[in-house]
């Protein structure tokens, strides 16, 4: 929420409490992912970068696909004109997230090979880039663990120079995850997104 909002919602709790509660109420009867669809929306025709940033992460969160989001942007065009959707593009091509790229837009989801599992440090975090997309991979004697190297909050991809220990600091709002178990111990409240993974014939394989 803008400060704007954080300083109407202090000085008259009673007038901007009832403001939120009718818009809460006025979406009961959507699902989540198309409550997102529309709030991406409306953040888009005020162009407020900070909240299409966070119900974009939101919706994608909540099942939506880029495709949808696309759609959505398009569809909402007699309203927004293409000035706005061009702005939001902007920002979506500046997050570079690995879901919009024009070559992953209809790809299927499917095994990617990581590498050989004995190539891998015991007890430590490595840093992969595999089909453009950055991991962090935790290995330990009965445990292995595959995260997208994308913060939750914003999906800012975190570097691998963020990596202290197993201590992994978003650069941007400095959420903090434990590495080796993806969960979130600071600032934020969501762990790092977690890849299904398997291994084959000592190869380590994960599912996106």
């Amino acid at each position: 929420m803008s400060d704007a909002l954080n300083y109407l919602l202090k000085v008259r709790p009673d007038a901007m409490g009832t403001y939120f509660k009718f818009l809460k109420k006025a979406g009961d009867h959507l699902n989540p992912r198309t409550r997102d669809l529309i709030s991406i929306i409306t953040k888009v025709a005020v162009k407020t970068e900070l909240g299409f940033r966070q119900y974009l992460t939101r919706a994608l969160r909540n099942g939506a696909t880029p495709q949808e989001v696309i759609d959505a942007l398009l569809m909402a065009f007699p309203v927004l004109g293409l000035a706005k959707i061009v702005w939001a593009t902007d920002i979506l091509l500046d997050m570079d997230i690995p879901e919009f790229r024009p070559e992953n837009l209809d790809a299927e989801p499917s095994w990617h090979r990581l590498g050989a599992l004995e190539e891998l440090p015991e007890e430590e975090i490595s840093f992969l880039e595999v089909a453009g997309r950055h991991l962090f991979v935790s290995l330990t004697r009965d445990r292995i663990k595959v995260f997208d190297s994308r913060c939750p909050h914003q999906v800012t991809d975190i570097p691998h120079l963020a990596l202290e220990g197993s201590k992994l600091t978003c650069p941007k709002h400095n959420w903090a995850f434990d590495a080796k178990t993806g969960e979130c111990t600071q600032i934020g409240n969501r762990p790092l997104r977690e890849f299904e993974h398997k291994i084959k014939d000592g190869q380590l394989f994960a599912y996106w």
